[in-house]
């Protein structure tokens, strides 16, 4: 049994992590500041004697003794990381610092959870981990993309200055359950229109291109890249290489769903990617992970996961 730190825990993401760790009879400490989180999403861990739940934001240290921390504490939907740009690029930089230096001050192994926004809007198609990015340093996105950007710095700075145990993950487009409804993210937002009966949004005209993970296969990835051993430290892609147009996701959802929604088409927002998908040659590589949960499955079972929101 390890002790391990979850940042950001009650997130989306989070939670399923926090889930499995619990599961596997490891002592849980899941942080959060509940801006993106919610108590709701691991509520039914309170109860477990190997969980517990903290308020705080990983803007300001936190001290604790263990094993294994998993940084994930940051808003990750473009409306939410948005709002407060400002605080964003504070939570993934101040927070990577917090939390490297607790790593660093009691020896833990210490996971970040970066993202394919680290390539922008690219160049080279798909995405390898050797890739630098085509990325607007001064743009809407920027907060996340660059704050991202940094903290990847950070954890190299402190791998090789202070010999630091690091592991980073680049995390492509992620969906299932336990995602907000109103987090602006395509998947949620295409599931949700459909199940209302509302036109479905399209912004462009829907010929660019994403992969998406069931969240299942990202924390399989995740554990895997923690367990490996000190001379693997990444950066890794984790995500699913299947590629489709934003127009083919929403008449999949349109077909899955029996929806009768229109689909209407609006200006595309500033930076957005033309297209995402992931190269995971080196996490077939070095983890034997590639993700099981393909498309048609996993939006199943998201469309029955939001019927809960629109009964």
């Amino acid at each position: 049994m390890k002790r391990i730190l979850v940042t950001g825990g009650a997130g989306f993401i989070g939670s399923h992590l926090c889930t499995r760790l619990v599961n596997e009879g490891h002592d849980v400490i899941c942080v959060d500041n509940f801006y993106t989180g919610s108590k709701k999403n691991v509520a039914h861990l309170i109860s477990n004697y190997n969980f517990e739940l903290v308020r705080h934001d990983v803007v300001f240290p936190y001290f604790a003794e263990v094993d294994e921390i998993y940084n994930l504490a940051c808003p990750a939907s473009p409306i939410q990381y948005q709002i407060d740009p400002i605080q964003t690029v504070k939570t993934s930089v101040m927070g990577a610092i917090n939390m490297l230096g607790l790593a660093n001050r009691v020896g833990a192994k210490i996971l970040q959870a970066s993202t394919s926004e680290i390539y922008g809007d690219p160049t080279i198609h798909p995405q390898p981990e050797l890739y630098w990015g085509n990325v607007n340093p001064i743009g809407y996105r920027s907060c996340y993309d660059e704050g991202k950007r940094c903290a990847e710095t950070l954890f190299m700075d402190y791998h090789r200055q202070n010999g630091v145990r690091i592991k980073i993950i680049r995390i492509f487009n992620t969906y299932g359950p336990r995602m907000l409804p109103n987090d602006g993210r395509v998947v949620s937002n295409f599931i949700l229109q459909a199940l209302q009966g509302e036109d479905i949004t399209i912004y462009g005209n829907g010929s660019q291109t994403r992969s998406f993970q069931y969240v299942d296969d990202l924390i399989e990835g995740m554990i895997r890249v923690m367990g490996t051993d000190d001379n693997f430290i990444g950066p890794v892609n984790i995500g699913n290489p299947n590629e489709f147009t934003i127009l083919e996701l929403a008449k999949k959802v349109i077909e899955i769903t029996g929806s009768k929604s229109s689909i209407v088409f609006k200006p595309l927002p500033h930076d957005d990617p033309k297209q995402r998908q992931p190269d995971i040659s080196l996490a077939k590589e070095m983890l034997n992970w590639k993700p099981t949960v393909q498309l048609n499955e996993g939006l199943h079972k998201m469309i029955n996961y939001f019927k809960e929101f629109v009964i």
